[in-house]
């Protein structure tokens, strides 16, 4: 590797630069994937939940909390709570839009939720407000809706409701006021742009429910127990309800995740083959280049399988320096990333702003193992062609 004439040289360290971008990208890429899907799953399941109790037929749970005592008996459940979930329109003294609200139990969702850690103005309160002349409900409602509505603290919003009204001419919203109280922030546009939270009972009131609750969510322990102990829960519940994982709830946009992975993992394999092209032109230079040495060789006795090994060699150091090179650009890439945050998302199309890289080893350990597999394919030609290079032809020359 390190004599022969310049060029060859030049192309040796080009063929182990080529080898440590690929490893280096893919590395880096991945550590990306990572922190995307990590991200997404602790915003997603912390605004949402782990586990979610839907009623078969009727779109109510009349009598919840008998549900709520019953799932959290079970190991491996940390709490549960139930809530209403209905999309409604909303006013303000300087605009409108559609909303999701959500009615809970105060006490008990923040059991289930990061909902109160969420909150980044005002408290995580939702008791009315009592004033001289009436008493007004409380509400705490995302960011970016608060931005769009143009409401602050204090200020007060109007819901209407047309849920359970014969739909006429002579048919009239519910209409309910309520003040800000709080403001979150989760970091996904999908809830700190569309969704606001109110207190149970006033749901019950505005959506006509009765004493009913839409769902009921749980928190686990271990997420990726959710889909095994959906079935314990559906037997303890008497298959009465339609008791759904996050992983099935959520399916579609994990099971995108993935095939992006896939992907990723494709293009990386291409970019390991263009560098694998380059090690076979460099070991077939050097094999033209090192006849003499070749010749020499075999006639005071190496035979052409130690010839072979040589070159084999050859290629694995230039696939293993490229690899490790590449590991340490990707690992002191990330390290950078985290620690200054150079590389944002817009968060209207990627739920987020920004993400930790996360580094999985075994994935690491992966792209190293395939990197070097390839170049020792890919030294397999030039390795053959030299163990057959004729003593007598070489001598002649």
């Amino acid at each position: 590797m390190k004599s022969g004439k310049k060029f060859l040289s030049i192309s040796t360290w080009i063929s182990i630069i080529g080898v440590m971008l690929g490893v280096g990208v893919v590395c880096f890429v991945m550590a990306l994937h990572n922190g995307f899907e990590s991200e997404i799953r602790t915003r997603l399941l912390g605004t949402t939940s782990h586990i979610s109790i839907f009623p078969i037929q009727t779109g109510i749970i009349e009598d919840y909390m008998p549900i709520v005592e019953k799932v959290e008996k079970i190991d491996g459940v940390i709490a549960a709570s139930p809530f209403i979930y209905y999309k409604t329109a909303i006013s303000s003294a300087s605009g409108g839009d559609g909303v999701m609200i959500r009615g809970i139990i105060p006490e008990l969702e923040e059991n289930t939720s990061n909902i109160k850690q969420n909150i980044i103005l005002g408290e995580y309160d939702l008791r009315p407000f009592i004033t001289e002349d009436d008493t007004i409900q409380t509400m705490v409602m995302g960011n970016q809706l608060a931005n769009r509505l143009g409401v602050y603290l204090g200020e007060s919003v109007v819901l209407y409701s047309l849920n359970k009204e014969t739909l006429s001419r002579k048919a009239r919203p519910r209409v309910a006021k309520f003040y800000i109280s709080g403001i979150f922030e989760t970091g996904m546009h999908e809830f700190d742009g569309q969704l606001a939270y109110i207190s149970l009972e006033a749901a019950q009131k505005l959506f006509k429910t009765g004493e009913g609750v839409t769902a009921v969510h749980l928190k686990l322990e271990d997420i990726y127990m959710a889909e095994d102990l959906s079935a314990i829960i559906d037997g303890v519940l008497e298959f009465r309800y339609d008791v759904v994982p996050w992983n099935v709830l959520y399916k579609q946009l994990f099971t995108w995740i993935e095939i992006e992975k896939i992907v990723l993992m494709l293009g990386f394999l291409l970019i390991v083959l263009v560098a694998a092209f380059s090690i076979i032109s460099t070991l077939v230079m050097m094999t033209m280049e090192k006849r003499q040495e070749i010749g020499i060789l075999k006639t005071i006795g190496l035979t052409p399988s130690s010839v072979r090994k040589v070159f084999i060699l050859n290629g694995l150091w230039i696939g293993v320096g490229g690899v490790l090179a590449g590991w340490l650009l990707a690992i002191m890439a990330i390290i950078v990333q985290n620690e200054f945050e150079i590389i944002s998302l817009p968060p209207d199309i990627y739920f987020i702003s920004y993400l930790p890289f996360v580094i999985k080893w075994y994935e690491f350990a992966l792209a190293g193992g395939v990197t070097i597999f390839i170049c020792f394919l890919a030294a397999l030609f030039p390795a053959h062609q030299a163990a057959k290079l004729s003593v007598i032809k070489v001598l002649r020359k």
